[in-house]
């Protein structure tokens, strides 16, 4: 049996490990209390609850929704602004990642349904076209 100390955070602990026989059959360790007790974590402070406001669609208007979950991270585009196909609406970080949304066709941005910084889910509505 060998005893090693061996510190994490801060804590020291006592750590016996058995070696291993030739036959492989004997695997054996025992871990004493820290000598200091472990700090506790602090709760994580819950985000503010974004409420989602409902995106009326009317006939002949087109949705740009989110195709993966991430947090907005830019938007090039306001209110009226006249797009055509494959302009760049906004970018969304998704891991690590900056992923550009394009304007599916021409058209006008009618709304703008998210804000810089807003997380945002698969399927979430960011921008309507006229």
């Amino acid at each position: 049996m060998r005893k090693f100390m061996i510190n994490v955070n801060g804590n020291s602990y006592e750590v016996e490990v058995e070696e291993v026989g030739v036959s492989g059959t004997s695997q054996r360790s025992v871990v004493s209390a820290p000598s200091t007790p472990a700090p506790t974590p602090s709760a994580p402070k819950a985000a503010p609850k974004e409420e989602k406001k409902e995106v009326v669609v009317s006939a002949g208007q087109e949705v740009v929704e989110a195709p993966m979950p991430g947090n907005i991270w830019k938007i090039d585009v306001k209110e009226g602004d006249t797009v055509k196909a494959g302009d760049i609406l906004l970018i969304l970080e998704a891991m690590k990642m900056e992923n550009e949304i394009l304007a599916p066709r021409d058209g006008v941005v009618a709304s703008i349904n998210t804000t810089q910084g807003a997380a945002v889910n698969t399927g979430d509505k960011l921008v309507v076209l006229d």
